[in-house]
């Protein structure tokens, strides 16, 4: 009897990440993909800002916790 080895969460979740990853790019081509994580990535960037301000905003104005 051979006692086989788990996989730990994290390796769990890169798997799946890399298994969700390569049926997406079977379809589209890395620029596509490339472009599609660049535009998100500056979406959140944008957002995170925005809370940001609105949260330096809210302080100096006293406006609350």
């Amino acid at each position: 009897m051979s006692l086989r080895r788990t996989k730990s969460k994290p390796d769990g979740l890169l798997n799946t990440v890399g298994d969700s990853f390569a049926v997406l790019s079977g379809g589209l081509s890395r620029s596509k993909l490339l472009k599609a994580s660049l535009i998100a990535g500056g979406v959140a960037a944008v957002t995170a800002g925005s809370a940001a301000i609105s949260s330096i905003r809210r302080r100096t104005e006293g406006g609350g916790p």
